[in-house]
């Protein structure tokens, strides 16, 4: 299994993570929702109820950029080899690594460490369209890409 193939599935392993929680989360407000029963203090059953509604709603956000981020994933060929910074490259620099996929953090392959970032962030936006040997200056760093894959 190459670096590629592993970080790839460690991103999938995130995800399905984010997924197995954001589900339990709104499995248990349908359940709270269902067993609020009427008080005799309207008020304070009104105001459950409301938050209980809102914590439902922040977590079907959570489930849309889950679902946002399987999608991207979907679009990485984990096979293919990059002569430029794209998503789905896997970029090696005189600073750091990085995985250009989706945000899941620092991931440990093979006694390195890498970054799984998301194209969208400064780093990557700096990174895209770059090739091997080229600088880039990220604040007040200024790296080297050694590899592509």
């Amino acid at each position: 299994m190459t670096i590629k193939e592993k970080l790839y599935k460690r991103c999938l392993e995130f995800i399905d993570e984010r997924l197995t929680t954001v589900n339990h989360t709104i499995s248990e407000i349908q359940s709270a929702l269902q067993s609020e029963t009427k008080s005799s203090a309207g008020d304070k059953h009104e105001t459950g109820r409301a938050m209980l509604q809102l914590e439902r709603e922040k977590a079907g956000h959570q489930l849309a950029e889950i679902e946002k981020q399987q999608q991207i994933l979907q679009k990485i060929n984990v096979e293919s080899k990059h002569q430029t910074v794209t998503l789905g490259a896997v970029v090696k620099t005189t600073e750091a690594n990085y995985f250009i996929a989706i945000s899941a953090g620092k991931i440990e392959v093979e006694k390195d460490s890498y970054f799984a970032i998301s194209a969208a962030t400064p780093i990557a936006q700096l990174l895209i369209s770059k090739r091997v040997n080229d600088t880039v200056r990220f604040r007040e760093t200024v790296f080297k890409i050694i590899e592509i894959h």
